[in-house]
């Protein structure tokens, strides 16, 4: 199941072989055998695969994946190049036009910012169909806790994109030389109350040339 890129596996390596970590292992190995689950197995870590430890210059949490057919592929908000935009992904664009003052592709297969830098990382890695948050407390929250902590002790400077109430749990996690960005999520349900408007992407951008990184092309 643990198909991950060589440099993260030997940072996790003693965290897959945690009793926790071998119990969602049975946990989703028994899931794949009964129910339609997502992302693939093959996809589970995509997060990881497009970009190493040290490369990272932006970190956007979410929760967990989209839960239809065929919209997860292991990136937080993003969804294959053939599906419909999700409506909180219809809003992040709307707030790059907005801020950068770009157009976005219509794509909504976000790979193109994780191959610059940007992990999409979602708390929980999978989902039953049809049955959002349905491997919550299984696990996964450990796991990619203690990669948000690596990366908030890790001393070259990032960015973390912090919407909603979920990701903002996080920020007792990330040290001062990370610059840490709050706001709404970016739902219908939430995103006027705050996300729109909050300016994120300059922001980031911003941070990123004052400490010399080459800033992400949002487009």
């Amino acid at each position: 199941m643990i198909k991950i890129r060589k440099s993260w596996f030997e940072l996790l390596k003693d965290e897959f072989e945690k009793p926790y970590f071998k119990n969602l292992q049975e946990f989703l190995s028994e899931e794949y055998g009964k129910y339609e689950i997502y992302p693939k197995e093959e996809n589970i870590f995509n997060a990881f695969n497009y970009l190493p430890f040290d490369k990272i210059k932006v970190v956007i949490i979410g929760q967990d994946p989209y839960h239809e057919p065929r919209q997860a592929q292991g990136l937080s908000f993003s969804v294959p190049e053939d599906i419909e935009n999700p409506p909180s992904l219809v809003n992040i664009k709307k707030e790059i036009q907005d801020d950068l003052g770009i157009e976005c592709l219509p794509s909504g297969d976000l790979t193109r910012w994780a191959r610059q830098g940007v992990l999409l990382l979602n708390t929980v890695l999978t989902v039953r169909r049809a049955r959002a948050n349905s491997h919550k407390d299984k696990g996964w929250e450990k796991f990619t806790s203690h990669i948000i902590e690596m990366i908030g002790k890790r001393k070259e400077p990032c960015v973390f994109l912090l919407w909603g109430s979920h990701a903002q749990s996080f920020a007792s996690m990330i040290e001062d030389q990370h610059l840490v960005l709050k706001a709404p999520h970016p739902s219908p349900l939430s995103a006027y109350r705050g996300f729109f408007g909050c300016k994120h992407f300059s922001k980031c951008n911003d941070f990123l040339r004052q400490h010399n990184i080459e800033p992400i092309n949002w487009q």
